[in-house]
Parts: structure tokens; C-alpha cells; sequence
């Protein structure tokens, strides 16, 4: 029924008479405020049932239902009202828990009293709380939980979480204890945050917010604190690291010292007359006094926590008018029913006694007492009830405290004292087959008690050291929590629950009996906590165990409404006025009045008129109908005076209004008039105004045209001259392409040639190698020679980084020249032709070719005089080799010495390939201004003679090179066939691409100066004289360093079998080669 509480049923039901809309809190409720407001009597609300029946929300509803009755108070920019609904869920957080029979069962007791000023506004609100189930913070049973705010904090946000060091719910011993986690239809991470919202609603600060779940935190880690026996008797530590942690996360919740905090849960002090006395409990003792310390903790902040919303709210000290609404837990009889649930039933007993003493003993005594036909009804007394559990001496409270009184009692003798002292009692039996357990016949049925927990939940004092080390915290609020008490108030404390508890519920009977009474009995209709489902056998005996068959009973029977004499004349003299003037006393006028109206039943009794279930509310309609009356006849003579007095200021202010619009008619002709003629002068000076602007518009409009036109021929002039220029330039850039082009053409052809004839030179190399392998009796002079040759070739390696330095600088040189001379020969390269230098390369390469085709014939002549030296010298091998052996063994011991010499050679070798470099820049940087010095043909066909003439000698340098390269290499792998020959080699590869990405970086550098020398030719050809020079130079010393390195070859090629590796060898040597001059030619 989702209407059941929408404002529109509230204004409904507001002000309407009782019993005319359907049965409805917000009837009950409006009469109450009503009673209240007409008879300025209190007034409270009792809210009664079994747990779950649906008190709470039924509270719920009535305090709604008065805050929208009670107008718009506010306090501090909130309103009362609204924080009074708000302190509902703050109090359900920390008292409400699930239980078998109720999701959100109220564990505690609630009575708000709601202050109202002399207009009906609510003016203050006060709240008392009876009884939290402490028990419940420590122990929970299956299925149900613990309160809920512990569930709620553990679904907080991620940042509270990792502040409070919490995690999951069944990480914790307080909440794992129950296999029920989560509740259906509830979110704890939404009711967290609707927890908090209402906090800020009420006033709690967010500073005491935080403290507040700081110390419900704490609780959880201290339920985790698990102990083990010690090495001493009768002493526990933690058990592991994981209660150390928790008892370090509770020490910094709490703000306390860790250390103070273990010792007052493991240790206990004894006051002797010697003194104080340390003692160390077992573990059992220590877990009791953990729980104890829990316990306790949440107690304290759950009555902070009230006492926070009452002074959030604020009471009206003043006001003299209440309601009160009682919420307290309904009867309870479960499977296993312990000391708390014989405090709720014996609440529920009070409650049922207070309801039959005003609907029940004190109706009847009334009746009595006024003298009125009554026939007397019976009804169901639970006095008996009452006095077993409360009687003083006697009573089951009384024994149980007096029980805790003695150190060495134990439940099991508790009982039988129970079982001795109520043997003969109707309402007191022992069930069979139990030591501990004994059965109270309630009102509302049979509960069987286990008494197994009694003692220890009766006891309810403060440890000492507990209450001093948290009110040593260093945070105010945690010792806010435990103030510190004079020693003759810390004795006197040391009350029990129960006794406690009789005060807090004789305290509620006398503000109840204050009051004006009105009962709301909840019924539940099933035990299932489904909806629409009706148990009509459990909903009978609901209501014949709460009277409320027997209310009806009365009800229907007797008189419900009782008025004094005085008060019944003051409020209903209205309906007869004239019987007043009569001179009789109040008795006879009362009964006038009734008969007048009419009604059948009511009685007059000595001091009061009876009336029967509604005609109160019958009377209520006709006073009503009468002043109604009345008041319309007022209202008509009123209304009457009223248009009179309207119609005469209307017409004394229409005469006057007629006057002032004639005159205002008047004045308004004049200035038309007026105006009229103005218009004239206006409209002919607009008229001219509006020529010359269409005039001037004109004007500027073919100024602005001719403007464009001009601009518009101007710019496509500007456009066709732009066009031209771009033409002329791409043509130019297309002839400088077409002859690069050509230039790489002809570069390219030149690459293949000198890699030809290189590899025809190191074939003519390999036949005169192994001619000279005959030769192995000068060895030993030949190494000689060599260690000779090798500081040879030291010195001059210096001379050639000398000379090369000196190029360097002369080449420096030379294009500072050059640069002067390009200027001047701009004009003339452009016209020199690419077919030239093509006809001319051709002509180079065949004259080439035929001189290859005559070395061709010479190498082939050598072969076969070697291939007949090669049969001789075998021959020969066979009667040489024991001094074979002994030369070879001479060379072993010179292979040390040849090492050195073949680093000196790589390091010539590095020099030779430095200088190809050099070479093949040059030759780029030649072809590259052949290209352009095409102005004359006399000077270009002398520039390429002498080019040719530098490619011949630079191939035979580069041949020379190519086979100084591989005797190297070829010396290398004879000698050196170990695993660190191959790393020498590595590391020489990688020199050689270092070299190479050097060579890459100057071809680089050359090419861009080549262009931007591409106009000088005559000084360039002084500089190919000089590298003419140093080329003859060059060959002339690589001649005699390959006549060196022949001859050291011949001595070590013994066999066949070696010639054959330096074959292989030397392939391998020509296909670097051969790499190195595809790289340089793709760098050039």
C-alpha cells in the first residue's frame, strides 16, 4: 500500500472524526493531538506487539504524522520535526538488528516525547531508551546478525574502509558467528550513507561522526583478539600476529596505549589491605573480559549517542503539552530465550498491566464510583505475573541479584533456588529432563527459560583498569565516553541489569500514567515475513493474549467517553443556550442537553456523563453544525456591511475619476494637435534625409564596384606573372635532374668496372701465391724480412696519416678556391651536354677492357707455369719431410711475431680503406662537376682525359688494396684458427661498419658542397694534379708491401690442403670486398 503514508492521506485524515475514514494510525494520532490541544491534557501513544509485528514502522509513522501536524519550529536552520524523523535511522543503525523473527528488530526500548507550545507547534523533543541488548554485541546465533551499524561500516566507502582497517563482515569473530551476512532488500553501503546524512541532520558533527565510527571499528578488532595459555599457570598471551594487529588497529582506533590495553585485558588488579595485587588471568578470563570491554564500549556510545540527539534537538522547558510515542520490543519467546528476553517479556507484562488497569480494572472502577448500571466484565490478570518476577523478597530479580551478590554461585544453583521457592506456583514450572531451565506462564503464552547466562548478564560494572585506560585516551571523545568517578559513585554503580532496568520501567509507568492513554496493537500476521499472508490461528491468539478481545468487549459494552459536568457544559452549552438561563445545577442541565439531542444509551453518573462509542463524535458534529450555522450568519450581515461600503467608495470615486478623465481628454487633444504639426516638419525632413542617404549609398556603391574590378584585373595579372616564374623554375630544376641522373648512370657503370678488374687482380695474386707455396726453405729469412717490413710499414703508416693531414688541409684549401671559380663559371656549365660524358665513359671502359683481355692472357700463361712448379714441388715434398716437420715447427715459434706484424697490417689496411674512401669521394665530386662543366668542349674533353687517367690509377690503387686485403686476411686464417681468431674478426667487421658510417656521414657532407661547388672547373684541375701525385706516391709504397706480403705467403703455402682453405678463404674475402664496394657505392 504505497498511499499509506503519502501527505495526501495525512490531510485526509486531518481534523476528520474519529471512526468516520477507515481505521488508520493518523486517526489515533489526530485524536490524540486534538485531545491534547482542546483539553491541554498530555498524552501518549502506546505502540504494543509480538517482535516484527511492525511497531517501528507504525512509530514511524505516527511521528510523521505529528510533524505535519505540528507546523514549522525551527532551530539552527533546521526544523525539529525534521530532526526528530531523523533520529530514527541514527537510532536504528545502532540499535536495530536482524533476528529470527524481524530483518530490523528494535533492541532496545524507545520513548520520544514530542513538546508542543500553546499554538500546536512542536517546540521540543526528548528521547529515553530502555535496555540495549548488550549480549548481542559479543554473542549472535544463527540466522541472525549483529547491530547493524557494524555491517554498514564494513560497506563504507574504500577510503573509510582502509581508514578503519576493516575489511569483510565474516572476516570478524562478533559478525561470523551467524551464517547470515547480508539481508535481503537491504544495501549496507547505501544504508551507511543514509546513516551519515541523517547524522548531519540531527546536528553530530562530522569530527564526531568519525570518532563515533572510530570506536564501532574498534569494537570489531577487539572481538578478534583470540588468547593462549602462557608459560606461566594461569596466564594468556595473543595468540598469533593477527591478533597483534588487531590489537594494534583497536590501541590507534581508540587512541590508547597498546600496551595498557593488553595488560587490562590479561591481567587483573586485587585491592588487599597490603595493597594493590597484579595478578595474570587463563585465557577464558581474558576472553570474558575482552567481550566485557566490547560490551561496554557500545553501551556507552549508544547512550552518547542519545543523549547527543536530545541536546541536538533541544526540550521546551516550558511547554506543558506533549505526546508521547512508546516503541519498546515486542513479546518474544524463541527457541533458546536467556536473561534478555525475560526483561522484554517483563516489559510486555508491565505494559499489558498498564492496559488493563485503564481499559479494564480502572473503566470498571469508574463506574462503580459514579454510580452508573454496569454489568461487571471478567478479564485476565497478569498481577500474578509480575509479582513473581519483580516482588521484593521473593521475586525472580531479587533472587537473581541477590544470587550475584555471591562469587561462587553458579547458574546450576540459581535454578534450584528458582525451582524451591516457586515449586507451588501456577505461573512457575521446571521442564523434565533440565538442571537449568524453568518456564513462566505470560500473558500472551508459555516461554521456557535457559538460565545458563544469567549471572554473568546481570553483572554490570565497570573493570577498573578498563574504564582508566580509556579515560586516559588521548582522544576526547573516547574519554568523554568513560569520565573518571568518585570511588564512592564507582561502588554504588555497581548495580545489576535487572534492577536497573525495574527503575527505568517504573520511571515509564508513572510518565504513562500522567498521560492520557491510547493503545495501538500491532498484530503479526504471519511467521514467514512474507506479505499478504494471514495465519488466522497465530492472529487469534495474538489478540486474545493482548485483551484485545476483551477491550472490544468493553468497549462495546460500556462508555469509552467520560466528561466532567463543568467540561461537558463548557463545550456543548451551544447546542441548547436556552436551557442555561434555567437555574439548575450541572446535573440536570447535562441531562437536558442529552435528551434534546437525542441520544440513546449515555448515563449520568455523580461527577461525569457516560457516552457510548460515538457519540462523542455525534455530539462533536452537531456543535460543530451549530456553529457553523452561526458563523454564516455572521459572515452574511458582515458580507452585507462590507459591499456597502465598497459600493459608496466606488461611486464617490467614479465621480471624482469622470472629472480627471475629462481634463486628462482634454490636455491629451491639445498635445495631439500639437504633435500633429511637429509630424509634418518631421516627415519632410525625413523625406530629404532619406534621399540623400539612397543618394550617397549610390555613389559609394560604384566607387566600391570600380575598386574591385581594378583589384580583380590587377590580381590576375599578378597571377599569370607568378605562373610564368613557377614554369621557368620547374624547367630548371627538370634539366638539373635530367643530368644528375646521367652523372649516376655513368657513376654506376664505372663501380661495376673497378669491381671487374679488382677481382681479376686478386685471381693473378692467388696463382702467384701458390707458386710461391714451393718455396718453404726461406721461411725463416722470409720472417725475417717480414719483421723488417713490419716496422717498414709503421714508419711509413705515419708518413701516410702525415700525408694525409696535409691533403686534408690542401683539399681545405683548394675549395676556398674553388668556391671563387664556381661563381664564375655558372653560366657556362649550364650548356654543357649529357651525351658527352656518356660517348666519353664509353670510350674509357673499352679502352679498359682491352687491356684486361691482355692481363687475362698473362694470368692464364702463369697458371699453368704454376700448375707445372705445383707437380715438381710435390714431388719433392716427399723427400723433404722431416726437415718439413722441423720447419714447421719453427713456424709456430714465429707465429707469435707474425701476430704483431698482422695488427701493424690491419692498421695499414684501415689506412688503405680510408684512402679508397678519400678516392671515391673524389671521384664523386669529379663526375659530379663533369656534369656541369659542359660550357666547353675543349676544357671538358680534357678534364675527362685526366679523370680517366685518375679511375685507372685509382682501380690499380684500389686493386693493389684488394689484394694486400686478402693476403692479410688470407695470413690471418692460417695462423690464427682458434676461437679468438673469430672474435678478432668480429671486432674487425664492426670497425669496418664504423668506418663505413663515417665514410656515409663525409659522403654526406661532400655531396651538399659538391653542389654548392658545382660552377668551378679550372681551379679543380690544379687539385687533380696534386692527387695525381699522392696517388703514384701511394702506389708505389702499396707495390713494395705487396712484394713483402707475396713473399711471406710463398714460405707458409706447404701443401695442398692449405692452398685449398686460402682459396676458400680468399672467395670469402672477395665477397666482403665485394660488399664493401656495394656499400660505398651506394653511399657515393
Amino acid at each position: 500500500m504505497p498511499h499509506i503514508a503519502e501527505p495526501s492521506t495525512m490531510e485526509k485524515y486531518r481534523g476528520a472524526n474519529f471512526g468516520e475514514l477507515d481505521p488508520h494510525v493518523f486517526a489515533l494520532a489526530d485524536v490524540s493531538y486534538r485531545q491534547m490541544m482542546n483539553e491541554g491534557k498530555s498524552n501518549s501513544i502506546l505502540v504494543s506487539g509480538e517482535s516484527g509485528a511492525g511497531k517501528t514502522e507504525t512509530t514511524k509513522l505516527l511521528m510523521r504524522y505529528l510533524a505535519f501536524l505540528g507546523g514549522r519550529s525551527k532551530t539552527g536552520g533546521r526544523t525539529v520535526e525534521q530532526q526528530v524523523l531523523e533520529s530514527n535511522p541514527v537510532l536504528e543503525a545502532f540499535g536495530n538488528a536482524k533476528t529470527v523473527r524481524n530483518n530490523n528488530s528494535s533492541r532496545f526500548g524507545k520513548f520520544v516525547e514530542i513538546q508542543f507550545d500553546q499554538s500546536g507547534k512542536i517546540s521540543g523533543a526528548a528521547i529515553r531508551t530502555y535496555l540495549l541488548e548488550r549480549s548481542r554485541v559479543c554473542q549472535i546465533n544463527s540466522p541472525e546478525r549483529n547491530y547493524h551499524c557494524f555491517y554498514f561500516l564494513c560497506s563504507a566507502p574504500p577510503e573509510d574502509i582502509k581508514r578503519y582497517k576493516l575489511g569483510d563482515p565474516s572476516s570478524f569473530h562478533y559478525l561470523n558467528q551467524s551464517s547470515c551476512i547480508k539481508v535481503d532488500g537491504m544495501s549496507d553501503a547505501e544504508e551507511y550513507l543514509a546513516t551519515r546524512s541523517a547524522m548531519n541532520t540531527v546536528g553530530i558533527t562530522e569530527q564526531e561522526q568519525e570518532a563515533t565510527f572510530r570506536v564501532v571499528a574498534a569494537v570489531l578488532h577487539l572481538g578478534n583478539l583470540n588468547f593462549v595459555k602462557g608459560r606461566d599457570a594461569d596466564s594468556s598471551v595473543l595468540k598469533d600476529e593477527k591478533a597483534k594487529f588487531h590489537l594494534n588497529a583497536a590501541a590507534e582506533l581508540l587512541m590508547c596505549d597498546r600496551e595498557k590495553l593488553e595488560n587490562a585485558l590479561i591481567k587483573r588488579k586485587i585491592n588487599t589491605p597490603e595493597g594493590v595485587i597484579t595478578t595474570t588471568v587463563d585465557p577464558n578470563s581474558a576472553t570474558v573480559s575482552r567481550d566485557g570491554l566490547a560490551k561496554q564500549i557500545y553501551c556507552r556510545l549508544f547512550d552518547w549517542l542519545v543523549n547527543r540527539l536530545n541536546a541536538s534537538i533541544g526540550q521546551d522547558a516550558h511547554s506543558a503539552r506533549l505526546i508521547g510515542v512508546l516503541d519498546i520490543y515486542g513479546f518474544e519467546s524463541f527457541k533458546t530465550n536467556s536473561f534478555e528476553q525475560l526483561c522484554i517479556n517483563f516489559t510486555n507484562e508491565k505494559l499489558q498491566q498498564h492496559f488493563n488497569q485503564n481499559v479494564f480494572k480502572m473503566e470498571q472502577e469508574e463506574y462503580n464510583r459514579e454510580q452508573i448500571d454496569w454489568s461487571y466484565i471478567e478479564f485476565v490478570d497478569n498481577q500474578d505475573v509480575l509479582d513473581l518476577i519483580e516482588r521484593k523478597p521473593g521475586g525472580i530479580i531479587a533472587l537473581l541479584d541477590e544470587a550475584c551478590m555471591f562469587p561462587k554461585c553458579t547458574h546450576e544453583s540459581f535454578s534450584q533456588k528458582l525451582y524451591e521457592k516457586f515449586k507451588n506456583n501456577k505461573r512457575f514450572s521446571k521442564p523434565k529432563l533440565s538442571r537449568t531451565a524453568f518456564t513462566i506462564q505470560h500473558y500472551a503464552g508459555e516461554v521456557t527459560y535457559q538460565s545458563d547466562h544469567f549471572l554473568d548478564k546481570n553483572r554490570d560494572y565497570v573493570v577498573g583498569e578498563h574504564e582508566e585506560l580509556l579515560n586516559a585516551s588521548k582522544c576526547s571523545f573516547v574519554s568523554g565516553l568513560f569520565p573518571s568517578v568518585p570511588e564512592e559513585n564507582t561502588k554504588s554503580s555497581k548495580s545489576s541489569i535487572a534492577n536497573r532496568f525495574k527503575g527505568q520501567l517504573h520511571e515509564l509507568m508513572e510518565t504513562l500514567s500522567s498521560t492520557e492513554p491510547h493503545y495501538i496493537r500491532c498484530v503479526k500476521p504471519n511467521n514467514l515475513l512474507k506479505p499478504a499472508t494471514f495465519d488466522n490461528i497465530n492472529v487469534l491468539q495474538q489478540l486474545r493474549c493482548s485483551g484485545v478481545l476483551e477491550a472490544i468487549r468493553i468497549s462495546c459494552a460500556g462508555y469509552p467517553t467520560r466528561k466532567l459536568f463543568r467540561d461537558f457544559l463548557q463545550r456543548f452549552c451551544i447546542l441548547a443556550p436556552e436551557i442555561l438561563k434555567e437555574r439548575n445545577d450541572d446535573k440536570v442541565i447535562c441531562q437536558k442537553i442529552l435528551d434534546k439531542t437525542g441520544l440513546q444509551g449515555c448515563q449520568i453518573g455523580r461527577t461525569k456523563v457516560f457516552l457510548r462509542a460515538g457519540q462523542m463524535a455525534e455530539l462533536d458534529a452537531r456543535r460543530t453544525e451549530v456553529r457553523s450555522k452561526a458563523a454564516r450568519v455572521i459572515q452574511s450581515r458582515y458580507h452585507t456591511y462590507v459591499a456597502r461600503q465598497k459600493f459608496l467608495a466606488i461611486r464617490n470615486t467614479s465621480v471624482s475619476f469622470q472629472s480627471i478623465v475629462r481634463v486628462i481628454l482634454a490636455c491629451k487633444r491639445r498635445v495631439f494637435l500639437k504633435n500633429q504639426d511637429a509630424a509634418l516638419k518631421v516627415q519632410k525632413s525625413v523625406r530629404w534625409y532619406l534621399a540623400w542617404k539612397s543618394y550617397s549609398k549610390l555613389r559609394w556603391s560604384a566607387i566600391t564596384l570600380q575598386a574591385g574590378l581594378r583589384a580583380f584585373g590587377a590580381y590576375n595579372e599578378y597571377v599569370r606573372r607568378k605562373q610564368r616564374k613557377a614554369s621557368i623554375h620547374i624547367q630548371a630544376r627538370w634539366r638539373c635532374h635530367r643530368d644528375n641522373s646521367n652523372y649516376l648512370k655513368l657513376k654506376r657503370s664505372v663501380l661495376i668496372y673497378q669491381c671487374a678488374w679488382r677481382r681479376r687482380i686478386a685471381r693473378r695474386e692467388l696463382r702467384k701465391l701458390k707458386m710461391a707455396a714451393r718455396d718453404t726453405e726461406t721461411l725463416k729469412v722470409e720472417k725475417e724480412k717480414l719483421e723488417e717490413h713490419v716496422e717498414e710499414l709503421t714508419s711509413r703508416l705515419g708518413l701516410e696519416m702525415k700525408l694525409r693531414a696535409d691533403l686534408e688541409n690542401n683539399k681545405a684549401g683548394e675549395i676556398s678556391k674553388l668556391q671563387a671559380a664556381l661563381r664564375e663559371m655558372e653560366h657556362r656549365v649550364e650548356e654543357a651536354t649529357a651525351v658527352q660524358e656518356s660517348e666519353s665513359a664509353k670510350r674509357a671502359v673499352e679502352e679498359a677492357l682491352a687491356q684486361e683481355r691482355e692481363k687475362i692472357t698473362i694470368l692464364t700463361n702463369e697458371v699453368e707455369g704454376m700448375k707445372v712448379l705445383l707437380s715438381r714441388e710435390q714431388e719433392e715434398n716427399t723427400a723433404t719431410k722431416n726437415d718439413l716437420a722441423i720447419a714447421q715447427e719453427r713456424c709456430e715459434d714465429l707465429n707469435g711475431k707474425i701476430a704483431v706484424a698482422d695488427e701493424n697490417i690491419k692498421q695499414l689496411r684501415d689506412t688503405v680503406k680510408r684512402f679508397e674512401e678519400n678516392v671515391t669521394e673524389l671521384e664523386s665530386s669529379l663526375m659530379t662537376e663533369k656534369q656541369h662543366n659542359e660550357a666547353t668542349r675543349g676544357e671538358l674533353g680534357e678534364a675527362h682525359q685526366r679523370v680517366e687517367e685518375l679511375l685507372r690509377q685509382v682501380a690499380d690503387a684500389d686493386g693493389k688494396s684488394a689484394v694486400l686485403q686478402s693476403t692479410v686476411q688470407r695470413l690471418e686464417e692460417s695462423l690464427t684458427e682458434t676461437e679468438g681468431t673469430l672474435l678478432l674478426e668480429r671486432q674487425e667487421s664492426e670497425a669496418i661498419k664504423k668506418s663505413l658510417t663515417e665514410a656515409r656521414g663525409e659522403n654526406e657532407e661532400l655531396v651538399h658542397k659538391t653542389e654548392v661547388f658545382e660552377k668551378d672547373i679550372a681551379r679543380f684541375q690544379n687539385n687533380i694534379e696534386r692527387l695525381e701525385e699522392a696517388a703514384r706516391t701511394f702506389e708505389t709504397s702499396l707495390l713494395a708491401e705487396k712484394q713483402h706480403s707475396a713473399a711471406i705467403m710463398s714460405q707458409l703455402a706447404e701443401t695442398k690442403e692449405e692452398i685449398e682453405e686460402l682459396q676458400k678463404k680468399f672467395t670469402d674475402a672477395n665477397r666482403t670486398n665485394d660488399m664493401l664496394q656495394d656499400s660505398l657505392k651506394r653511399f657515393s
